[in-house]
């Protein structure tokens, strides 16, 4: 049987969902397929970061996730005889609605994202694997298995978000840079005696490298995470839990790092190989990869789950605008090669500090060497006594959590960041992310990532500027006059959050021919926004978007 559809998508983690879901609501018609009979239990991931909820925020399922985390995170640093404790709320970061790092299961995000899918008619069709996938030209084609036999698939795009062994990289022939690590994870839920049952996460550093433990076990009360020398990786997938971890083997871990507590009761564990990869390109005609198919991290700062969904959602408008251009004429033809393009230049080029990143972070974690087993069991305890100061220099703590969080991520040189005539200098340069200022459309003040908490592309007006003109009205552009910004400029947001197009004056000619590139522009109605256009009302306080 051969059916059709827009974009099949290869995988049912956070990637896969993430990317469905933004797709979708771009206009794509999805089909999402995941081998596995049941959702992979238990998580490895564990932490949401600021900039993944804002990216998630206009599909409407940052509530259901805020939900079922923790977003006042506690964390207990015990440093040989000291302890360091710091909170991960209320951060230094007042340009998002998330100052906060976020403990949150894999698992929830999971339940959260395949809700929202069946909300909007999207069913995970699990137990169908991906056999082969082919670009024809035209349109790609995916031969699937599942219990009723083997479907054929005529389809658009096929994206890969099924992990390290992507059936979809080796289909569309990506080369594959990667290493493994000489450590291994070890991962389990567990009861504990001994220790207090305070909610709070703590980690000791010891010369074997850092043990972590999370109240956030889905089996037990605790989720441990550790490290030690990896075992024999022959016949072990990268990424995926191997065979258990004796509990004599997890009681060593605990008495090494100097947890003074006994196991009571040990409810699942696992070692884990890992390595770190990239993808030689994230693109090859119509097949995609995104997440752990395009990238691979050491689970250091917890970027493999945040990466990923980034990826989707930086990858999941596109390929719905390109969707609903297909069959058009040869120019627009070019301008979709132009805009597919632009996920493999932006993400692809922002993978390569965070392999850099990881890669320093868990050196310094679990690496047995003299260098960093000297750092956490001798030079750590000796600083331990500055640390608290350290930490209560809030600017200091929310500056690293911008960077691993990727607030501070940027396209710049994507081909669809694009500088108008005159440049517009009180704003975001074209591919930052737009922050999220208080602004004012005429009456109170209101965060303006909140009135963008939709899907589509945004046209921000100053106080003076003239309306956009009728040519690029259309369903997926929303048009919001700032009546605090004083000024005649105009910023274009795209569907992700950054800025595609901005210029300091009317430039019809440029807005249209941006909007044109990604696909933006139609001939149907605007979306109401609050309000476009007209004589603008006294303003209220000045706003510069920063």
């Amino acid at each position: 049987m051969t059916t059709t559809v827009d974009i099949l998508v290869v995988g049912a983690g956070t990637t896969g969902l993430g990317l469905a879901l933004q797709a979708h609501d771009h206009g794509a018609r999805i089909r999402v397929v995941e081998r596995r009979p049941e959702p992979f239990r238990p998580s490895r991931a564990l932490i949401l970061h600021p900039r993944t909820l804002e990216v998630l925020r206009p599909l409407g399922v940052t509530d259901a996730l805020l939900e079922r985390a923790d977003t006042a995170p506690t964390v207990r640093l015990h440093l040989g005889s000291h302890v360091v404790e710091t909170g991960l709320a209320d951060l230094a970061l007042p340009d998002t609605a998330f100052p906060h790092l976020s403990l949150l299961r894999q698992t929830d995000v999971e339940t959260v994202l395949t809700g929202a899918l069946a909300d909007r008619g999207v069913t995970v069709e699990r137990g169908t694997e991906l056999i082969a996938v082919r670009d024809d030209g035209d349109s790609a084609v995916a031969s699937l298995r599942s219990p009723y036999g083997i479907e054929e698939v005529r389809c658009s795009f096929v994206v890969g978000c099924d992990g390290p062994a992507s059936t979809v990289r080796s289909c569309a022939g990506i080369g594959w840079h990667s290493r493994p690590y000489a450590e291994e994870v070890v991962l389990a839920d567990l009861d504990l005696g001994g220790i207090s049952a305070r909610a709070d996460a703590r980690v000791f550093a010891g010369r074997q490298g850092l043990l972590f433990l999370f109240p956030l076990g889905e089996r037990a009360t605790w989720r441990l995470l550790a490290t030690r020398a990896s075992a024999d990786r022959a016949g072990r997938h990268f990424g995926q839990p191997g065979p258990a971890v004796p509990e004599a083997e997890l009681q060593r871990l605990l008495d090494d790092a100097g947890v003074e507590a006994r196991i009571t009761r040990l409810a699942w564990s696992a070692g884990v190989s890992l390595q770190c990869g990239l993808a030689r390109r994230f693109r090859r005609g119509r097949l995609f990869l995104a997440g752990d198919a395009a990238h691979n991290y050491s689970p250091a700062t917890g970027q493999g789950m945040n990466a990923g969904i980034q990826d989707a959602v930086n990858l999941g408008w596109k390929l719905g605008f390109a969707a609903g251009r297909a069959g058009s004429g040869p120019a627009d033809g070019l301008h979709v090669d132009v805009l597919l393009d632009s996920y493999d230049r932006e993400r692809r080029a922002a993978a390569h500090p965070r392999l850099v990143l990881t890669h320093t972070v868990f050196w310094a974690e679990a690496s047995t060497g003299r260098i960093p087993s000297w750092l956490r069991a001798v030079a750590a305890p000796r600083a331990a006594p500055v640390i608290p100061a350290l930490l209560h220099r809030r600017r200091l703590v929310a500056e690293a959590v911008r960077v691993l969080s990727q607030l501070r991520a940027h396209y710049r040189h994507s081909p669809l960041s694009v500088e108008g005539t005159p440049p517009l200098r009180s704003a975001p340069r074209p591919g930052d992310r737009l922050p999220d200022a208080a602004v004012s459309l005429g009456g109170p003040a209101e965060r303006l990532h909140g009135l963008l908490a939709r899907p589509g592309v945004h046209l921000l007006l100053q106080r003076d500027a003239a309306p956009p003109p009728d040519t690029v009205a259309g369903p997926r552009v929303t048009v919001l006059r700032l009546m605090n910004s004083p000024g005649r400029g105009l910023v274009a947001v795209r569907p992700d959050g950054h800025v595609g197009f901005r210029c300091g004056a009317a430039d019809p000619e440029g807005l249209t021919g941006w909007l044109s590139l990604i696909g933006a522009a139609a001939s149907a109605p605007a979306r109401p926004g609050r309000p476009g256009g007209g004589a603008p009302p006294p303003p209220p306080q000045d706003s510069r978007w920063s």
